[in-house]
């Protein structure tokens, strides 16, 4: 598994709703972290760092008054593009295919386009992960700029993320919005070797409390 990888296995888990046993899962993250490259585990380490020192109220609690659409602090990427219209019904189902497309069936909770969500993809799938956030890549700065704006911890971990991507991050809001006008530059799309998914014979440097979108059914069909 590769350093980037690591790193959105790792986020994924932090982005979460923290709950009542977020605080078993540290030694794990933290152990994780070795195998992240030293300046992306500096930031998720000094995130854990932090969250260690909070009682699971504490940190739900900061969780929940953290990511909310009206402060533009929103963790489903098809938000940042379609907001609350018909057209994110239609990226939704997308979404869900390209899934499927690549053997996993998602059944969560939360929607197929919960960052957490797409992390774990990106992660499994390298290359076909670094293209969908690259598509949503202008939301996922302007969430990362909002958090650095607010003081937030989670900056952090956003800061994390972006940095698995190609090229650099937009520094100002206006970048950030011109990026979504545009789209990404074709040299941002990233390439790599696609990850086997979960299962016996993965190369973890430790267990991660996963998944959230297991292996679709042998004939299943979109």
């Amino acid at each position: 598994m590769t350093p980037d990888a690591v790193v959105r296995l790792v986020a994924g888990c932090v982005l979460q709703y923290p709950g009542d046993y977020f605080h078993d899962e540290l030694p794990r993250l933290r152990a994780a972290l070795a195998g992240a490259a030293p300046e992306q585990a500096q930031r998720l380490g000094a995130f854990l760092d932090e969250a260690a020192t909070q009682s699971p109220i504490e940190l739900c609690a900061q969780y929940t008054s953290t990511f909310d659409t009206r402060n533009r602090r929103c963790l489903y990427l098809t938000w940042w593009v379609d907001g609350d219209t018909r057209r994110r019904g239609l990226s939704l189902v997308r979404l869900k295919r390209i899934y499927r497309d690549f053997g996993l069936e998602y059944t969560g909770e939360e929607l197929p386009d919960f960052l957490p969500v797409a992390l774990e993809f990106a992660a499994r799938e390298e290359e076909a992960g670094t293209r969908l956030l690259q598509e949503h890549r202008a939301g996922l700065e302007l969430l990362r700029l909002a958090l650095t704006e607010s003081g937030s911890p989670y900056a952090r971990v956003l800061e994390a993320v972006c940095s698995t991507l190609p090229g650099p991050s937009p520094e100002t809001k206006a970048e950030a919005k011109a990026l979504a006008k545009n789209g990404p530059p074709q040299e941002l799309v990233g390439a790599g070797s696609a990850l086997e998914p979960f299962g016996p014979g993965l190369d973890m440097p430790t267990d991660l409390p996963w998944p959230q979108i297991p292996h679709a059914p042998k004939g299943a069909v979109a």
